[in-house]
């Protein structure tokens, strides 16, 4: 990630438009920044939430409420709580995500 071209930013995420994402069950809320290449987002994922497909994409991750299942394409399973994260580089391992009981993720791709 190289992070240049954006001076200092202050952002109110209640204040930033919401997007809704349906899951193959459930759905899911972005609040979106974009920076120079460097997307940031507030995620928020109804209770049963469960993607609709395998994601190639880097991130960075943080749990801030609720617990995240996220399974990798080679069968590995992880369950993240409050506090936790996960980082994964742009097409190392396929993944998708759920959350039975709802999550609010802070994310940066």
């Amino acid at each position: 990630m190289d992070m240049k071209n954006f001076t200092f930013v202050v952002t109110d995420w209640s204040r930033v438009e919401v997007t809704q994402h349906a899951g193959e069950t459930g759905m899911a809320t972005w609040r979106t920044q974009q920076f120079d290449g460097i997307r940031v987002r507030m995620v928020e994922y109804s209770p049963g939430y469960l993607a609709d497909h395998w994601c190639a994409k880097g991130h960075i991750l943080l749990v801030l409420e609720g617990e995240l299942h996220t399974e990798l394409k080679d069968g590995r399973k992880f369950v993240l709580s409050a506090g936790m994260t996960y980082q994964v580089g742009d097409n190392a391992e396929p993944h998708r995500s759920g959350a039975p009981f709802g999550a609010k993720l802070f994310i940066v791709d």
